[in-house]
């Protein structure tokens, strides 16, 4: 079995971590799915190295798919 085919990969991007414990293929995916949204700042790291910059482990990963928009605030009426 391949490094890329382990389910050891994260994706990090401006905003942290978005993914972790991927396959090298999914986290491609990923990468392509969060440039079109706009994200910046992507790529993909191990792990390993993720846990190291975060100082926390990472989390596990998310299935794609929809994401919850920002709450709204409230207005006063």
């Amino acid at each position: 079995m391949s490094e890329l085919d382990e389910a050891r990969w994260s994706v990090l991007s401006e905003r942290g971590c978005e993914a972790a414990h991927l396959s090298y293929a999914a986290a491609a995916q990923l990468v392509a799915q969060l440039t079109r949204e706009p994200v910046f700042g992507l790529c993909i790291i191990t792990d390993e190295a993720a846990t190291r910059l975060n100082g926390t482990p990472s989390t596990p990963a998310q299935k794609p798919g929809k994401r919850r928009a920002p709450r709204r605030k409230k207005s006063k009426q």
